[in-house]
């Protein structure tokens, strides 16, 4: 599977009829912008001239394992952030350019499918990548507090003194300090990143299914005001 991408291409937030907000996923120039629409039950759709827009046009890979357009992958799991409370995800790909073959939609659902199965895959390894840097964190952060409050301990030992108290404060602050990184890590750190991972383990299996518009200008998802 290819990884590299070209530039990023400017998203636009705009509002749909219902009032949500919506995005709508930049393309170039050449090519007509994708419309989408949003629906409070888990439906997510987008309209595009061809199914070849949502991927990356310089991923070499063969179609069902080529990365998607960086936008378009953006577009679609902000969406499914928004969502992650539905139990199922669809995802609507509308195309303005017709008559679509008899495959592409079985084609398009392998493709994504497979790309968001293998989001899945790089996200948990993450997850395990972040829970041993905590994990040595931690033991790190609290071998060196307790060597700051020994260290302390000794310094009160030997009588009372401005100084002394001083240096005794300053290695308990220290010591506490060197417990940040492992305290972010277990208390903010790991929950977006599993919210992200669950997401897209959703993504993973979603329904896709694609619809061609006899007219780009009256058919389709609801057009951006």
């Amino acid at each position: 599977m290819g990884k590299g991408r070209k530039g990023r291409k400017h998203v636009v937030g705009r509002r749909c009829a219902s009032g949500q907000r919506c995005k709508t996923v930049g393309m170039p120039a050449a090519s007509t912008h994708p419309r989408a629409s949003c629906d409070a039950s888990g439906l997510i759709e987008v309209r595009v001239r061809e199914v070849a827009q949502l991927f990356n046009s310089m991923d070499p890979s063969p179609f069902h394992e080529r990365d998607l357009d960086a936008d378009a992958e953006e577009f679609i799991v902000s969406w499914a952030l928004e969502h992650s409370r539905a139990p199922r995800l669809k995802l609507v790909v509308h195309l303005t350019r017709g008559p679509v073959e008899a495959d592409s939609a079985t084609m398009l659902r392998e493709a994504v499918h497979h790309y968001f199965a293998y989001r899945a895959r790089l996200n948990w390894l993450e997850f395990k990548q972040l829970m041993r840097q905590g994990r040595t964190a931690l033991i790190v952060g609290f071998s060196f507090l307790a060597v700051c409050f020994g260290l302390g301990q000794v310094i009160a030992g030997q009588g009372a003194g401005t100084w002394r108290d001083l240096l005794r404060e300053g290695l308990t602050i220290i010591g506490w300090v060197a417990m940040w990184r492992p305290m972010q890590i277990y208390l903010y750190d790991w929950w977006p990143l599993r919210r992200r991972g669950l997401v897209f383990r959703k993504l993973s299996v979603m329904d896709v299914e694609v619809r061609t518009e006899a007219r780009a200008d009256t058919a389709g998802p609801t057009p951006f005001v």
